[in-house]
C-alpha cells in the first residue's frame, strides 16, 4: 500500500496496480473506490494510515464496478454497513445485471508479454478466490449535483469503460477522481506514464472512452486522482489534450 497526500482532506491510496481515495471533512470520511477483493486488509489499513476508522467512512463511491474497484467493497457493507452510490446505470452493474468485464481468456491472451505475464499473476493473487462479486445495495446519484458526502462530491457521467462509469469532481479542491476513464499509467499500458487511456481491451467502448474523456475537458480541476497510475497536478485541459492525442 502506497498513501500519497493530494492536500489536506485528500488522499489517493495505491494497493494492487489500483488506486482508491479518501476524502475527509472533521471526523467523516467518503471513500472512492475500494481496490481487489484481496486489498481489503491494506483499504483498512489506509484508513488508520490517516487516523480514522472503517466506521468514520458514511459513503463509498464506486466508480465503476470491476472487481478491481469493488473488492473490498464488502468488507466495508458487511462489516460497518457503509453505504455504496454510484450512478443508476452503474448500479444495475453492480447488482450483476449484467456484466462487463475483461474474460479470462482475453487475459490469458496478455501472457503473451512479460509485462502481461506479471500483470496476470498479480491479478490472480488480488483476486483468488473472489472471482464472482456482486452488490446488493447499491443507491443511485443524480450526475450533476453535489452529494451530501465529505468533500461534496459531484457525480459525472462517463460512459465508455463501462456503460455507466461515474468519475467524481469533488469542486471546492478541483480534484477529479476520474476512475478509469482518464489514467496515468497501467501494468499493459505500451505509452508508458502521464495521462492516457486505459489499453482498448479493458474498455467496453472505445468510441465511448474517447467522448468522455473529452467531455471532462472543461471541468474546474487540476489535480487529476486516476484509478490507475500517479496523481497528477496539471490543468485538466491539458491532461485530456494529451490524452487523446497519444
Amino acid at each position: 500500500m502506497e498513501l500519497t497526500r493530494v492536500d489536506d482532506q485528500v488522499h489517493l491510496v495505491t494497493g494492487t496496480n489500483v488506486n482508491w481515495a479518501l476524502i475527509s471533512d472533521g471526523s467523516a470520511l467518503t471513500l472512492v473506490d475500494a481496490g481487489y477483493p484481496n486489498d481489503s486488509a491494506a483499504l483498512l489499513a489506509s484508513i488508520a494510515a490517516i487516523g480514522h476508522r472503517p466506521e468514520d467512512v458514511v459513503a463509498i463511491l464506486l466508480t465503476h464496478a470491476h472487481l478491481d474497484h469493488m473488492g473490498g467493497v464488502p468488507t466495508m457493507t458487511r462489516r460497518f454497513g457503509t453505504p455504496v452510490l454510484t450512478g443508476a446505470e452503474e448500479a444495475r452493474h453492480a447488482r450483476r445485471e449484467y456484466l462487463e468485464q475483461i474474460t479470462p481468456a482475453r487475459m490469458l491472451r496478455q501472457c503473451t508479454r512479460p509485462a502481461g505475464l506479471r500483470w496476470v499473476a498479480a491479478t490472480v493473487r488480488a483476486v483468488v478466490p473472489h472471482l464472482k462479486m456482486s452488490l446488493d445495495e447499491v443507491t443511485a446519484v443524480e450526475p450533476h449535483v453535489p452529494l451530501d458526502v465529505p468533500g461534496g462530491l459531484v457525480a459525472v457521467p462517463t460512459p465508455g469503460h463501462t456503460r455507466g462509469h461515474t468519475a467524481y469532481l469533488m469542486p471546492a479542491a478541483g480534484v477529479l477522481f476520474s476512475g478509469d476513464t482518464l489514467v496515468t499509467g497501467h501494468p499493459l499500458s505500451r505509452l508508458g506514464t502521464g495521462a492516457q487511456r486505459l489499453p482498448s481491451v479493458f474498455n467496453e467502448s472505445e468510441a465511448g472512452v474517447t467522448a468522455a474523456v473529452a467531455s471532462l475537458r472543461d471541468l474546474p480541476a487540476d489535480t487529476l486522482a486516476p484509478g490507475h497510475g500517479e496523481l497528477v497536478r496539471a490543468p485538466l485541459a491539458t491532461l485530456v489534450d494529451r490524452a487523446l492525442n497519444r
